[in-house]
């Protein structure tokens, strides 16, 4: 297998670092509440986020609660030297990637051909491009550590949907990677799993576009969908979609003929972008953290 050389001092041996697992898109969301999971596991933390006091405020919490005090690293994940600026920093701090979880990502609804041409490529660049860097740039590292790749993909992976065709495509791209990389990994003692939830609260939706309320049925909670996805992990599970209602969905994907799902699934996009006509707390599974 073809490694990238980390940018680890020369110094420093590798068995003098210490295991971490890497969180992108930590500061919020499915992001915080996976940092929170594997905090409680034990595990040691290096958090990834654009610049936001929650992801400092997320790490004070850790710390308070776990005695361990998480590295936190501000880096934008659009900047193609995104990976190398996070390998110097965990070489610099004394850590090994054992367990990789590329969470951070964003959407965008709307036609393509309208959207702004410049987002949709950042949105490759954070779906795509900066989780397959990660992957790769730390394959050497997860081998050694026997560890495991947790990667945030979506329900929307497994299908084409006009008004998000970048997303979706990006998602797909996640969900094909990862499983390849399952088969690939597992022989030499590394978990793959990717993660393909319905849809969450978070700040992903305002950041889409997404203003309709969440379907009911499939709805479910950050802290839920995090715990499901660790277990799945840890468990060297390929696919995990949390949600019964998720995974019937997902069941009936695989039989709608192309003719009916794309511009079904055009109108539930077109329909998610207007205001909903009462706001309602959405019902989620729940369950401990």
């Amino acid at each position: 297998m073809t490694t990238i050389v980390s940018d680890r001092p020369r110094s420093m041996r590798t068995n003098e670092l210490r295991p971490v697992a890497l969180i992108t898109g930590a500061s919020s969301g499915i992001g915080a509440a996976l940092a929170r999971r594997f905090a409680g596991e034990g595990h040691a933390l290096a958090l990834v986020s654009l610049p936001d006091p929650k992801l400092a405020a997320l790490a004070e919490e850790i710390a308070a609660s776990t005695g361990k005090q998480p590295l936190t690293l501000e880096v934008d994940l659009t900047y193609r030297d995104a990976g190398v600026r996070i390998a110097a920093a965990l070489a610099g701090a004394g850590f090994e990637t054992q367990f990789i979880v590329n969470c951070a990502g964003f959407g965008l609804v709307g036609p393509a051909a309208v959207l702004d041409c410049g987002e949709q490529l950042a949105m490759v660049d954070v779906n795509v491009r900066a989780l397959a860097d990660l992957c790769l740039r730390f394959s050497d590292s997860l081998i050694r550590r026997r560890g495991g790749i947790l990667n945030v993909a979506s329900l929307s992976a497994f299908l084409p949907a006009p008004e998000m065709a970048v997303y979706n495509a990006s998602k797909k791209f996640v969900l094909s990677f990862s499983e390849a990389l399952h088969q690939e990994l597992g022989p030499h003692g590394v978990r793959v799993t990717v993660l393909c939830s319905g849809p969450v609260p978070t700040r992903f939706q305002t950041r889409a576009g997404i203003r309709a309320n969440l379907p009911r049925l499939l709805a479910c909670s950050p802290q839920f969908v995090a715990r499901a996805a660790y277990d799945g992990l840890m468990a060297g599970k390929r696919v995990v979609v949390p949600g019964v209602g998720n995974k019937g969905l997902r069941l009936m994907l695989r039989v709608i003929p192309p003719g009916v799902l794309l511009p079904g699934s055009q109108a539930a996009m077109r329909f998610s972008m207007r205001p909903p006509r009462k706001r309602a707390v959405p019902a989620f599974r729940r369950g401990p953290a």
